[in-house]
């Protein structure tokens, strides 16, 4: 090994000073655009396995956007809100 090698690897490590931070400028963000509203009207199908309702889907159109718990309160309430309809 040369000499300026052994120097090198025997020499403390030296510390690189990190660059100051430079603040960016960014163009405003542009306004968020909201999803369109969809006419279809929120339906409701019973989910039922050997006769027991395990879930409720709250649909719109064909879209599923939540399941219901049929045990919770609200469950409850739109199977009552069914069964006194029919």
């Amino acid at each position: 090994m040369s000499e300026e090698a052994v120097q090198a690897a025997e020499a403390p490590e030296e510390t690189v000073a990190a660059p100051a931070q430079e603040k960016i400028e960014t163009p405003p963000a542009a306004p968020v655009e909201e999803a369109p509203v969809s006419t279809e009207d929120v339906s409701y199908q019973a989910v039922e396995k050997e006769g027991t309702v395990t879930a409720i889907w709250e649909m719109q159109g064909q879209r599923h956007l939540r399941t219901i718990d049929p045990r919770s309160n609200e469950g409850k309430q739109i199977l009552a809100l069914f069964e006194t309809a029919g």
